[in-house]
């Protein structure tokens, strides 16, 4: 008798199978024909053999959407280009005060009306505290900072601004995100940088203008404004990041364009108008849009780097729209710059 239990309880070891876990069925409910029978002892199943976990996928992004990342950061880069010479067509028919706030309302609303037709829910309250900060950097510090600096600097002049964001914005990445870029990447950062300031303290004779205050004020709330945009890219839409961040200003742009359009009454001249339109939907909104989402994709450090290349093409667009002289040091310049970007864009971050 006893050898007949022992038979009949060794038949009953359960089996793992996909549908459910020992002694079950596969949809997990017990399996009454695996159970022991009454009075025996319960048969404990031999644990199963688990296989060890696929390792995770790389930080890495892909090829195709790193290339894909970098595009969208040259776009937004080409589009910032034009925001100086669009500037000094703009103060031609209308005060600093109101190029700035009028700049960000056209631009809100743009951004208003894409985020109610597609009925975009508001952000999560963990995300308005970055949100801010790209308001308060890139939708009023860096438009009023650098377009008071324009009103006694020209537009190379003020390029030395753009020649030292990049690297300020990798340096505010690495302190607000923990990225940690190789020595190679510093090491270009910091030659590009150096090259572009060169040129354009070269330039402008050594001498350094009144604005220059205004120019460094700049480049400081914008690296920080980057930086968090970039950030913020990896949870929402690069165009939702942007565009919340204008709807966010607009209580202080709203109320500020209708003070400045009383106090410095605008003359709406074709360039004024051209300019102005510009900065609205291609500085502010579109070119914010693009660059989010390429930051998002390669990185905050790698696509800052590609703004290397801004004061070059802002020295072109000066030269083509506002009649100003290429210097002849501009296509060495622009060499040491490409080879600095190609080093920034291929090496670790």
């Amino acid at each position: 008798m006893r050898e007949h239990d022992s038979a009949t309880s060794s038949s009953t070891i359960a089996v793992s199978t996909p549908g459910g876990v020992p002694g079950t069925g596969p949809s997990g409910v017990t399996d009454l024909a695996a159970a022991p029978p009454p009075g025996d002892a319960p048969t404990v199943a031999a644990p199963p053999r688990v296989s060890a976990p696929a390792s995770a996928p790389a930080s890495t992004p892909a090829p195709h959407t790193a290339a894909r990342g970098t595009l969208l950061a040259a776009l937004g880069v080409a589009s910032f280009s034009l925001t100086f010479p669009a500037t000094a067509w703009a103060l031609e028919g209308m005060g600093a005060w109101t190029v700035v706030t009028l700049r960000s309302v056209l631009a809100a609303l743009i951004a208003g009306c894409c985020l109610a037709a597609f009925r975009v829910r508001p952000p999560e309250r963990r995300h308005w505290a970055g949100l801010a900060v790209v308001a308060a950097g890139v939708v009023l510090g860096f438009p009023l900072l650098t377009t008071l600096a324009l009103e006694t600097s020209t537009t190379s002049h003020a390029a030395v601004v753009v020649g030292l964001l990049p690297l300020t914005t990798a340096v505010f990445s690495a302190v607000r995100t923990g990225a940690r870029p190789s020595k190679a990447f510093w090491a270009a950062a910091l030659a590009g940088a150096a090259v572009v300031i060169g040129f354009t303290v070269q330039q402008s004779g050594g001498a350094l203008s009144t604005g220059d205050l205004y120019l460094f004020a700049a480049l400081l709330v914008c690296a920080a404004g980057y930086t968090e945009g970039g950030r913020l890219a990896r949870h929402l839409p690069g165009w939702q990041v942007i565009g919340w961040a204008l709807l966010l200003a607009l209580p202080v742009t709203a109320p500020g364009a209708a003070l400045a359009l009383l106090a410095e009454p605008p003359h709406f001249t074709a360039h004024a108008v051209a300019g102005l339109l510009w900065l609205s939907f291609g500085s502010q909104f579109l070119g914010l849009v693009v660059w989010y989402r390429g930051m998002a994709a390669i990185g905050v450090s790698k696509a800052s780097q590609l703004q290397l290349a801004q004061p070059l093409l802002t020295l072109v667009w000066s030269v083509l729209l506002l009649g100003e002289q290429l210097p002849l040091a501009a296509p060495v310049a622009a060499v040491a710059v490409l080879v600095c970007i190609a080093v920034t864009q291929r090496s670790a971050t």
